[in-house]
């Protein structure tokens, strides 16, 4: 359950513009699945390796680390932390410059020796952090350039440019790595390998990855395993108009907005029915928009996670208490349409309510929610006296404002 004091630190810790700083999003675990962790998390023994175990500094003498914990029950989407180097445990690196995971040539794969998981710079998400290496949550990816970075050799100060973020670098927010335009010189974007290189051709030993102890697994409830679980982001089909995927138009569709607040952040929303609110990439058109929003058993799965915004580009605060509900997987807004069928009047839409993006605040797709509470009434601001979201025929609809149309802020499934 999302309690109030969860929410509370919530807001204490991240009500902040993104551009001050990274936020997190709420998804700390008390225990990993140690099983499904060494599966997604497997060591690259055939590996060549700049540099072994090393710690990265930042231009200001500090380390970067991550903890575990900090991520979901596989110790993937763990965020990237700065700390005093030593302090912590997670501070060790690899540099792979080839292998499984590796095969580009000037390119590198940055690996922590604690968890084994690659550095990733999420482009449709706008968030650094940690994930199985390859690209797929499981362990079965092979190759992405989302974890390439450039990189030329040797220990010099060098800064991390992700081969899917054009003109785009890391960069130290504070205690945290985030992204941002490159800019040559810049220190916020400045990192040094605080190690001689392993001068190999071969694999060095590593550390085992270490994951915390414990006496049973979490108990996880399983989700459906048919919706795809990752943004497509190559020409795949999908179910509306344009046949096929378009992610150039998607990601203009769909942008990342780093200005707005983010309250409370990768939670879940479950219905009257016990169900979980949730979203399949493919289920729209080649924008990914009019996608419908399912309900389906709570599993925790990306698919069904959600962030609130309450204020940014496209809710200007003109309705008060308003919060945008976004998808995590497709940045695009909860919304409202009146005028479509009454099976299809409530989908995923790009956020201000313009196909292509530019669109600034649409009432359609804000919701009163009391902060201070787990639950909400899903009472879009345009729709009327009595006419709020509710469960239909096995995904989200307009009906009369009836118990069936209080909601619930969870945690649940894997990432509980």
């Amino acid at each position: 359950m999302f309690t109030k004091r969860t929410l509370a630190l919530a807001l204490v810790a991240w009500l902040t513009p993104a551009s001050a700083s990274q936020t997190f999003p709420v998804r700390a675990v008390q225990e990993i699945n140690e099983e499904a962790t060494a599966q997604a998390h497997q060591r690259d023994e055939t590996a060549t390796r700049a540099f072994s175990d090393i710690q990265i500094q930042t231009s200001d003498g500090r380390c970067l680390f991550v903890d575990p914990l900090s991520g979901d029950f596989r110790a993937n989407l763990t965020p990237v932390q700065v700390a005093e180097c030593g302090s912590t445990d997670g501070q060790g690196w690899d540099v792979i410059t080839e292998g499984i995971h590796n095969d580009r040539p000037g390119a590198t794969l940055v690996v922590n020796t604690l968890t084994q998981a690659c550095l990733n710079f999420d482009g449709r998400g706008g968030r650094v952090n940690l994930f199985s290496c390859g690209g797929r949550a499981g362990g079965g990816g092979g190759v992405t350039d989302s974890q390439l970075f450039a990189y030329e050799g040797g220990n010099e100060p060098l800064a991390f440019r992700p081969q899917n973020g054009e003109g785009q670098c890391l960069a130290v927010e504070g205690d945290a790595l985030t992204i941002s335009d490159c800019a040559g010189g810049e220190a916020s974007q400045t990192f040094t390998f605080a190690s001689e290189a392993s001068e190999a051709s071969t694999p060095q030993p590593t550390p085992e990855p270490a994951v915390p102890e414990a006496s049973e697994p979490p108990t996880v409830t399983e989700a459906p395993a048919d919706p795809t679980d990752s943004a497509p982001t190559e020409r795949i089909p999908v179910s509306r108009a344009g046949g096929f995927l378009n992610p150039t138009a998607a990601a203009e569709a769909h942008r990342f907005d780093r200005t707005a607040t983010r309250p409370v952040q990768y939670v879940s929303i479950r219905a009257s029915t016990g169900q979980c609110v949730s979203v399949d990439p493919t289920a729209g058109d080649f924008r990914q928009n009019v996608i419908p929003l399912e309900l389906v058993r709570c599993g925790g799965r990306v698919n069904e996670k959600f962030d609130l915004i309450t204020a940014g580009r496209n809710n200007n605060g003109s309705v008060k208490g308003g919060a945008l509900v976004t998808s995590v997987l497709t940045n695009g807004c909860v919304s409202t349409d009146g005028r479509r069928a009454a099976d299809d009047n409530v989908t995923l839409f790009s956020c201000g309510g313009r196909a292509g993006g530019e669109g600034e605040t649409d009432a359609g797709q804000l919701v009163r929610i009391d902060l201070d509470s787990d639950e909400f009434v899903w009472k879009p601001a345009n729709g009327g006296e009595d006419r709020c979201i509710v469960p239909g025929d096995g995904r989200l609809v307009l009906g009369p404002c009836g118990e069936e149309a209080t909601f619930t802020i969870i945690h649940v499934g894997p990432d509980a």
